[in-house]
């Protein structure tokens, strides 16, 4: 009998799920993953085709019996629930949807990981929004940091985040969670402020658009690198013990500067170019976020190694060949 650990990992084909499964291949287990049907057969799995090793299922969170049937068929030892309605704007735009997917589909895993394999640990992404605008008298927000949501997202990542608690001590199951703060890469989405801000930018070089229309740029969030949070996820579910974790950079940048940054490593003048719109506002703005990660690099010995500039290098590089090539797919 094989002693390979086989994780699954909700929400495969997203930045971060295609990057924890590259992450749990190279520690040598069976990586399977669920994925939702598009209409377009090229963006459900564009992130992991070519990865080798991996099994996907198609399935969708408000499906509770297919969840079930993949559980029952894996028998996972580790469980990622990475999959999400992920978009704080858009949030406000669906939130029925929003709420139905992170509230309802959380349940919907933790049932099926209760019926069919209790033994497994699980993972559930909590989110920096579960905060809303609650910051502490040093400007950071840690796991004591009081949590009142302002986006109906931020309001169902925090109704995920109690039911995962309440069925770890109910069910005495193994459950663990991280509020992770934002994090991003060349494989963000491009309708994320990050990309639409690195896209829009080398669109503007090449003389492809003339300007990048944003909304509020004096909102502050702590930017981290997708593959120091799944290395992160990885870690807290090996811990001996379920817990809960801020997981953040612990720096902060607004999107100003974010703009800033981009624009000068292109050299051009961000002000040239930015233009505003209310429509890419929130009715209730989160004004600031800055993480206080200092229990997970003492418990867990983690640490973020890749940097802002870094960061943005990573997106700029992609961006940059996709457009140069013509090929978005």
């Amino acid at each position: 009998m094989s002693n390979q650990k086989k994780a699954l990992i909700t929400g495969l084909s997203g930045q971060d799920g295609s990057y924890l499964a590259e992450f749990l291949l190279g520690k040598g287990y069976k990586v399977y993953g669920t994925l939702r049907r598009h209409s377009v057969s090229e963006a459900q799995d564009l992130r992991v085709r070519n990865i080798k090793g991996i099994e996907s299922f198609y399935a969708d969170l408000n499906d509770k019996g297919s969840l079930i049937n993949i559980f029952r068929s894996v028998q996972p030892d580790e469980i990622y629930h990475t999959a999400a309605m992920s978009h704080v704007r858009v949030s406000f735009d669906i939130p029925e949807y929003t709420l139905q997917t992170n509230i309802i589909g959380t349940f919907n895993v933790l049932e099926a990981m209760r019926q069919e394999c209790p033994q497994a640990r699980l993972y559930f992404c909590g989110s920096s929004e579960q905060f809303g605008n609650c910051v502490d008298l040093d400007g950071f927000q840690r796991e004591t940091t009081p949590m009142f949501p302002v986006s109906p997202y931020g309001v169902s990542k925090l109704a995920g985040f109690h039911l995962c608690l309440n069925y770890r001590r109910a069910y005495n199951l193994f459950i663990s969670t991280a509020r992770c703060f934002n994090h991003e890469s060349s494989r963000r989405g491009s309708n994320f402020v990050t990309a639409k801000i690195v896209k829009g930018a080398i669109e503007i070089k090449y003389s492809l658009q003339k300007n990048l229309v944003l909304g509020n740029l004096k909102s502050k969030r702590d930017w981290g690198h997708s593959k120091d949070y799944v290395r992160a996820m990885w870690m807290i579910l090996n811990h001996h013990e379920p817990d809960d974790f801020v997981i953040a950079t612990g720096q902060t940048y607004s999107i100003e500067e974010f703009c800033k940054t981009v624009f000068d490593k292109l050299g051009m003048d961000y002000k040239d170019y930015i233009m505003y719109n209310d429509k890419f506002t929130r009715p209730e703005e989160l004004n600031y976020l800055r993480g206080d990660a200092t229990k997970a690099k003492k418990i867990l010995g983690w640490e973020p190694k890749i940097s802002f500039d870094e960061l943005i290098d990573d997106m700029i590089q992609y961006w940059d060949e996709k457009i140069k090539s013509g090929c978005l797919f």
